[in-house]
């Protein structure tokens, strides 16, 4: 259905986790990877499994490309989860042109400002739903279910 998982460790230098407080909106995105060579304004880094990566800070999807998710136990022994993302008809079309191009290459997700999880793209994506792995906390959760739709269910409040 999606990209075979890449087995890195992910650092977690990004902003602190979400805390569930009632002011924040929920945010996800998912970042492709790119050369040390592009602008240095334009990228950052990740360290994972011993060496460091470059990705884009424009995401390629984001929060606004969301119709709806739903959280599963995640790839790691259920310490957190995982979330599908069905995605709008016009980000459908747009991570299969990104994953058709950028085959080998890793996509890095960010949920609520820091990374959780990384795939490699090995296949075009045109199903129209995007999954982050691992790395979701209850508290992630609780955030998207202020201002997302649980898959199968009637459409929520949006930003």
């Amino acid at each position: 259905m999606l990209v075979t998982m890449a087995c890195l460790w992910l650092a977690s230098g990004g902003r602190a986790p979400a805390s569930g407080n009632a002011n924040e909106d929920a945010s996800v995105s998912f970042h492709i990877q790119t050369d040390q060579a592009e602008n240095p304004n334009l990228v950052f880094p990740v360290e994972s499994g011993g060496q460091t990566l470059y990705f884009r800070r424009m995401p390629e999807i984001s929060t606004r490309d969301i119709e709806a998710f739903r959280p599963f136990p995640g790839d790691d022994g259920a310490q957190t989860y995982g979330i599908v993302f069905r995605l709008t008809n016009a980000a459908t079309r747009r991570l299969n042109n990104i994953t058709t191009a950028n085959q080998g290459r890793m996509l890095i997700a960010m949920t609520n400002g820091r990374p959780v999880d990384m795939v490699r793209i090995d296949k075009p994506v045109d199903d129209g739903f995007i999954v982050i792995w691992k790395g979701v906390t209850e508290a992630d959760i609780r955030v998207y279910d202020k201002d997302m739709s649980r898959i199968g269910e009637e459409k929520k409040r949006r930003r």
